[in-house]
């Protein structure tokens, strides 16, 4: 009889989140810091349950929750008691794993951000750093119901170099196996990128040997309240172009900002520098991968750029090839010629259980079970490959064989 591909490998998820529970900083953090340290307010008019720092609402506790609701953003589950458990309870989502056919999944916050820059809103730098620590012990501890198969990743208090590289090497000493970083930190009136003002946390990452991962949506974007407020029709060309539009406009354009991403650590010479350190684009697709390299290599040999940097001893292909990562969990058509160049390279997620996760999405999405979504998306690729993208690269990158 034939197995399907969750048969034969196992599969590794790069890109899942955990929705926190309501407790999670108030159980951890000093208590006289009062309403700052986030929390969970309910708004009475409307049921809905809001993640809050003080008295402003920053996020609804059900829109990183989505994964099979009856509904689309801006709907999302009122509550997480309304969500599926498995988005917010470590037991849950390990049985999730074993009805999926899943190994193992790596694992990203919400309400922190996506390079923590939420976490900037509270104001004071010691609870900034305490909340930071809180939600890496959490983790610790979310994880520890099957360690081998939930796999963290390091939050960073990345306003303060120090304080990051001391949290690296603490969560690695913790199980940790990747570091969280956002790849617009200038968004937040920090250097660029490409800064050696970053290097120690770069050695830090490579000492540890824990890749970095840049997630899409890590620079400050407006949220769904926002959104509908007008906020994201001000930045584009036509103020009637609504929600939903726009919520799908701003999704490709957070995968295309990972273009520039890619650039600032090959072209700055964060790969050369660090030629031990491994960088994972996540949530941005794959297909655009081997235009954005070529276009980089047509680049580089056209404006003197070896002229210029002689210490660079590789193409820019060449240093994605040694060091950086992509992730998919979508596409078909565009795949292929990806799979084609960069098998070595290329990563599958989920991104469950956001609203456009496979897990399936929202109802009435286009989302499906992700071992249908393989079996159709992968069909005809050759076995070794197979095997490089679901399982042997994501478990050499995060050490879990």
């Amino acid at each position: 009889m034939q197995t399907d591909l969750f048969d034969r490998y196992r599969v590794i998820d790069v890109d899942t989140h955990v929705s926190e529970p309501y407790d999670l900083w108030t159980s951890r953090v000093s208590s006289k810091w009062g309403d700052l340290v986030p929390h969970v307010v309910r708004v009475p008019e409307t049921g809905v349950d809001h993640w809050a720092i003080g008295d402003t609402l920053i996020l609804p506790s059900g829109v990183t929750a989505m994964a099979g609701y009856d509904g689309m953003l801006p709907d999302h589950p009122p509550t997480l008691d309304q969500a599926h458990p498995a988005c917010h309870d470590a037991r849950a989502r390990v049985k999730l794993l074993d009805d999926e056919g899943i190994h193992a999944q790596i694992l990203y916050p919400n309400v922190g951000g996506f390079g923590s820059g939420r976490f900037l809103k509270l104001g004071e730098p010691a609870l900034m750093l305490e909340c930071v620590r809180a939600y890496n012990d959490f983790l610790v501890d979310w994880c520890s119901v099957a360690p081998e198969r939930l796999i963290a990743v390091t939050a960073l208090p990345f306003w303060d170099v120090r304080e990051s590289v001391r949290e690296i090497e603490r969560c690695a000493a913790r199980g940790h196996r990747g570091v969280l970083f956002g790849s617009r930190p200038d968004s937040f009136g920090q250097p660029l990128l490409a800064d050696p003002y970053w290097d120690p946390i770069w050695a830090a990452a490579q000492d540890a040997r824990m890749p970095i991962s840049f997630h899409i949506g890590s620079q400050e974007i407006p949220t769904v309240a926002e959104m509908q407020k007008g906020v994201v029709q001000k930045a584009s060309a036509w103020k009637g172009l609504g929600i939903h539009c726009n919520l799908a406009r701003q999704s490709v354009m957070l995968f295309m900002d990972n273009v520039q991403c890619i650039a600032d650590v090959i072209l700055g010479g964060v790969c050369h520098r660090f030629p031990r350190l491994d960088f994972v684009s996540v949530e941005s697709g794959a297909g655009w991968v081997p235009f954005a390299l070529e276009a980089l290599d047509w680049q580089w040999g056209n404006n003197g750029v070896r002229r210029e940097h002689p210490e660079y001893d590789l193409l820019p292909s060449e240093y994605f090839r040694r060091q950086i990562y992509a992730c998919f969990w979508f596409e078909e058509a565009s795949l292929r010629p990806a799979l084609e160049r960069l098998a070595g390279n290329l990563l599958w997620e989920t991104d469950y259980p956001h609203p456009t996760c496979q897990h399936p999405g929202p109802t009435g999405g286009w989302a499906r079970r992700p071992r249908e979504y393989a079996e159709h998306a992968l069909r005809g690729v050759a076995e070794p490959v197979l095997r490089q993208v679901l399982h042997d690269n994501a478990a050499a990158l995060y050490g879990l064989d």
